[in-house]
């Protein structure tokens, strides 16, 4: 028997949108890699491509000078994130102004991890942003910036309930939020019933589900730890055994987060945002997948340009 399955038709790739997220390298080599995945992706016309921000010299420095290079050298809609984490009011105000100088419309705004680490306490930076949502206010102080912010299907380890966690969510809309990116998950219906909480509780803002490709199980599962994302039980059975055997986990990590996507969409999600780790290839599989392939020539001229 035949069923119609909504990932399986011709034209699904014209209906999907994808954006991709890096994190600032700290050496050089380490930056010519981040580059070479800026590179193969870049083709994919992604929405917009998003690079993490951290409170220190050297990597705002590496984090300003990635998001740079992506608006010089390439057509791709660069974001920048920003927190709130060890910064004032108006060191944040600063980067703000430095970037948008850059030509930056776009930013992530979080509250950003405890600088002791993720899972530990948070406490407000004395004359800085409180949370989230008072960092999406005062980024719409400055202008009409485009900007993504955070959700939880799990809720944030650090709310009470998802009452309050959802209430969270609802200021950052208010103030202006054009999207949230939730945190990575791994159950598909964990995404499905926090929309439908989100929905009812009046925000209809885009939830994007933020897809991790799993390049290496022990870190994710350690991560995972930290910050309340479950692990189900079939997931880690798949990779069990795997540990020295990288060929096999990265054949294994490409089926099961296609298997997510490809459920996904059809569940209806039209949108994805990729954490990518810096790395481009299971990324790009699944873009492959679902219709998304390399097609502008404006992009492709542009980066064979600047790598001449």
């Amino acid at each position: 028997m035949s069923f119609f399955r909504q990932s399986r038709r011709p034209d699904i790739g014209h209906n999907i949108r994808v954006s991709f997220e890096f994190f600032p390298p700290k050496t050089e080599v380490m930056e010519e890699r981040l580059w070479e995945t800026v590179t193969r992706l870049a083709p994919l016309n992604p929405e917009f491509v998003s690079v993490t921000y951290g409170a220190g010299g050297s990597t705002r420095e590496r984090t300003a000078r990635t998001i740079n290079r992506i608006l010089t050298e390439t057509d791709v809609n660069a974001a920048a994130h920003l927190t709130c984490v060890d910064a004032t009011k108006e060191e944040v105000d600063t980067v703000v102004r430095e970037f948008a100088a850059m030509g930056v419309k776009r930013f992530v705004a979080l509250r950003g991890d405890p600088a002791s680490g993720v899972g530990s306490h948070y406490k407000p930076t004395p004359g800085g942003y409180e949370n989230g949502a008072d960092l999406v206010a005062g980024l719409k102080a400055f202008a009409d910036f485009d900007i993504s912010v955070s959700a939880y299907p799990e809720k944030h380890p650090e709310s009470p309930d998802f009452a309050t966690d959802i209430d969270m969510l609802k200021r950052k809309v208010d103030n202006g939020a054009t999207r949230a990116i939730t945190q990575f998950f791994f159950e598909n219906d964990l995404y499905e019933r926090y929309v439908e909480k989100v929905r009812r509780a009046g925000i209809y803002i885009p939830i994007l589900p933020g897809i991790l490709p799993i390049h290496n199980f022990t870190q994710v599962t350690n991560f995972c730890s930290k910050a309340g994302t479950h692990i189900p039980n079939w997931l880690a059975e798949r990779f069990e055994g795997l540990e020295n055997d990288p060929q096999t986990h990265q054949l294994v990590a490409s089926a099961v987060a296609a298997e997510q996507v490809l459920d996904l969409v059809e569940r209806g999600a039209q949108d994805f945002h990729f954490y990518t780790m810096n790395r481009a290839d299971l990324a790009f599989a699944i873009c492959h997948l679902i219709g998304i392939r390399p097609g502008s020539n404006v992009v492709e001229a542009n980066l064979a340009g600047a790598a001449a």
